[in-house]
């Protein structure tokens, strides 16, 4: 029996009988929620199931020296690329070589949709400091108003490293649910007249123009905000070799290979990261706190701003266009890259199936993801971490 006893205390069924045991039970469950998420709702997949199973991994009673916190084991070694910081801008790469920016190019004034849509990310960090979180906290909650995971996981490992899993959950979470979100905000801003605008087919680009333009576009968005260089860097590059017509080995490696690795890997030690309990100098670290409640809280308001300033824009600028543009695609000026733009193409379908908008969308869409790129660069700029 003593040989049993020393044997059941090294299993984690004897960890599920300790003091608050029921905080690990609470994220497995969560855990598999995310991953049933994604399977039964096919809501972000890639990013759900790797996240609810990572969750489930960093979460099993009586695995703590195996985790992403314990120095020298698998998963800390793997979960280095989130701490430093490599993954998000190796994700960029992905993103830039499957990414089309033409009609963003052939209609540049939409690029004003996803500078609008950033609103929800400066009102977050406002409303941050409002709820008692200090100014580098608040500057990394404020990311996730772009609705922008590599973004959100790039500026927590420089502001508050300590807040990367509940703020980087958030932000997938909430790019994951943009099907459920912005539907009622979008409906609630505007009329039926102005669902049912049809928009002019944008003109045809150049392949001069879009070689041009991740030149052109690194250059001016840097001397803006030179703390956006790794994503910045990495997005125009990666669009580059898309487009130059002599990289396509390259541009197929980074498309396929490269951003399916990393994304296994970031979703796997994201959700790793989220233990219910971490004890830190006699402090509880771990993922079931206050803080994150708020910053899940925050998160869905900032989603919800962003939403809304980006279709009150688009409103805005039909004021002052002859051509007037279908309001809805504002709301694809956050990042989540392309469902936000499926989102609008798909609500514009219910009321006029002769109205497709999912090109005009994809050029706010895009210009959502150089904003927030370029919000995270500002907001390290003002707080000294450029």
């Amino acid at each position: 029996m003593s040989e049993f006893l020393s044997f059941f205390s090294t299993t984690g069924f004897y960890y599920l009988f300790q003091n608050g045991s029921y905080l690990y039970l609470i994220m497995l469950a969560i855990g598999c929620f995310f991953i049933y998420l994604g399977i039964a709702k096919n809501y972000e997949p890639l990013l759900l199931v790797p996240i609810g199973f990572g969750v489930i991994i960093g979460n099993m009673p009586g695995a703590g020296a195996y985790g992403v916190y314990t120095e020298g084991s698998v998963f800390n070694i793997l979960y280095l690329g989130v701490k430093l910081g490599f993954y998000p801008p190796l994700i960029f790469l992905g993103i830039g070589s499957m990414t089309d920016f033409s009609t963003l190019i052939a209609n540049p004034k939409l690029i004003l949709l996803g500078a609008a849509a950033q609103f929800g990310i400066f009102a977050t960090f406002i409303g941050a400091l409002l709820l008692h979180f200090n100014v580098f906290e608040a500057g990394a909650i404020g990311i996730i108003g772009g609705a922008d995971g590599p973004t959100s996981i790039f500026l927590s490992t420089k502001l508050a490293p300590h807040l990367l899993g509940p703020i980087a959950i958030a932000a997938y979470s909430y790019m994951a649910l943009v099907p459920v979100i912005q539907p009622p905000i979008i409906k609630l801003l505007t009329t039926r007249k102005e669902r049912n605008i049809h928009m002019k087919t944008p003109r045809l680009v150049t392949k001069r123009e879009k070689i041009i333009f991740p030149v052109i576009g690194l250059i001016i968005t840097v001397l803006i905000a030179p703390g956006a260089i790794p994503l910045l860097g990495m997005l125009f590059f990666g669009n580059i070799l898309k487009e130059s017509g002599v990289t396509e080995r390259l541009a197929r490696t980074a498309s396929n290979a490269i951003i399916d690795i990393v994304t296994i890997l970031l979703g796997l030690c994201v959700g790793a990261s989220t233990q219910a309990i971490r004890m830190v100098d006699g402090v509880n670290m771990g993922f079931l706190t206050a803080s994150s409640i708020k910053i899940f809280a925050l998160g869905a308001l900032s989603f919800c701003i962003a939403t809304a300033a980006g279709v009150i824009f688009a409103k805005l600028m039909n004021v002052f266009l002859k051509d007037k543009i279908n309001p809805m695609i504002g709301a694809a000026g956050v990042s989540a890259v392309p469902d936000s733009a499926r989102v609008v193409h798909h609500l514009g379908q219910e009321y006029d199936r002769s109205n497709f908008l999912l090109m005009h969308a994809m050029a706010p869409n895009v210009a959502g993801v150089i904003g927030s790129a370029v919000g995270a660069g500002v907001l390290l700029g003002i707080l000294g971490f450029s």
